[in-house]
Formats: structure tokens, sequence, C-alpha cells
């Protein structure tokens, strides 16, 4: 399978999906992604986020796919940009396909609950109806939102090891809020929106050194964004 094209500086054995590659399979290993501005913005006011990134960042991006057994999205995202959630970029298998949607507004025509032999998700707080041939999987609400570990949980029992939480934004910023990301995958495309839609936004801290500070990595790619892979198991001590 492929990787991300890097730079020609990259090292030839620099392969950030290499954690994925050797992931224990006695415990779930989850890896979030992130594509955003220099400033931090995924989508403009009006929403518009699909060139932010470059196309190397989506080969990364379906790479990622390629490399787990699910991913996992928010509605939120499917109600906004219906993805297909497959591999298309890169040789590799499709995974399964899981939609976080507690309150049940999973269109039944989203394109990513379509049957194409790939394994279908719906994650609730009760039983509700489900399209066809797709699986319920009810875990339990905490606080206004569903246990991120409790989704990570049900879907490991169910074989599903190797997941990629992609998004949206909010999504993304729970799983990490919960610690419940081994991996943070931030691809940062040179550009400079000035406002439109946050990225990460987790609680807030009152001291600095209460911050994460991962150790991270660092990939340019080909063509101009920057890939910072963040382990998000090992964080910098600083003495």
């Amino acid at each position: 399978m492929s990787s991300p094209k890097l730079a020609a500086t990259a090292k030839p054995d620099d392969d950030p999906l290499a954690p994925l590659r050797s992931a224990p399979a006695d415990r779930p290993f989850v890896v979030a992604q992130l594509g955003q501005s220099l400033d931090g913005r995924i989508a403009t006011l009006s929403g518009e986020s699909r060139w932010i990134n470059h196309e190397c960042a989506l080969d990364h991006l379906h790479a990622l796919r390629a490399h787990v057994d699910a991913v996992v999205v928010g509605v939120g995202t499917v109600l906004a940009d219906d993805p297909r959630l497959n591999v298309r970029r890169v040789p590799g298998r499709s995974p399964a396909r899981v939609v976080i949607d507690p309150s049940g507004k999973l269109p039944a025509n989203a394109v990513c609950v379509q049957d194409d032999d790939a394994a279908r998700y719906v994650v609730r707080t009760e039983p509700a109806p489900c399209p066809a041939g797709v699986e319920s999987i009810v875990v339990p609400r905490t606080a206004d939102h569903v246990a991120p570990q409790a989704i990570v949980e049900a879907l490991f029992a169910r074989g599903l090891k190797r997941l990629l939480i992609e998004g949206g934004a909010w999504t993304v910023s729970s799983f990490v809020a919960a610690r419940a990301v081994d991996r943070l995958h931030l691809l940062v495309a040179p550009v400079i929106l000035g406002s439109g839609k946050g990225g990460l936004s987790l609680p807030p801290i009152d001291k600095l050194t209460d911050a994460l500070r991962p150790a991270t990595r660092v990939h340019i790619l080909a063509d101009g964004d920057v890939l910072f892979d963040c382990d998000l198991r090992s964080p910098i001590s600083r003495s």
C-alpha cells in the first residue's frame, strides 16, 4: 500500500503509516486525522473545505483508510459532505464504515451506508431502526455526547481493532479529549483563511503544564502540505 508522497528531503524509512502496520493485536489502536489551514481553520464560514489541503494530503487520508479496519465519522460530517469513506486514491481495501448518530439523523440514502460489500454500523444511544444492511451499536451517553471509549470498545469487540476517526472536528476533538486516540495526524496546508470554522477544540486549561505535548514527527508532503504525526501516548517530558 502507498504511503504519502513525501518531499525529497524525507528519509526513506520515515513512514507515518508504520505505527498502524505494527499496531498491537490485543488492544484497539486509534488514529485521528484532521486537515486544516495554517491558522487552524477546517472550513470557511460558509462551510467550504474541499480544497484547503492538496492532493498528497488526500492520498494520505486514503492510505490511512486502507490501513484500518473501520473509519468513524459523526453524523454531522455525513449531513454536510455525504462522504463515501472508501479507498480510491491508493491501492488497498475499503474499511468498515461507522457513523456516530445518537439522535437518529442519518439519512437512509447516505452514500456511506449503501451496500458495497463493506460492513456498515451506526452508533446510537438507544435502539432505533437502521437502513437496510446496517448494524446498530448501542452505547451509553455521558453528559452531552456519546462516550468515545465506549465506541472504541464496542468496535473492538466486533473485531475492528484499528480505527480511523476521520471527522468532523467535533468528533475528533471529543475522542482526543477522552484520551481515546493513539496517534493524531494533523495535515496543515500553507493557506491562511483568517476566519472560518476551527479545528481541534478541547476543554480549557489554566496552565501550560496541562497542555498536550505529544512526541511529534513532521513530514513535508511533496505538494507543500505538512503532516504532523503526533504520538498521544508518548508525551514529551519537560524538565
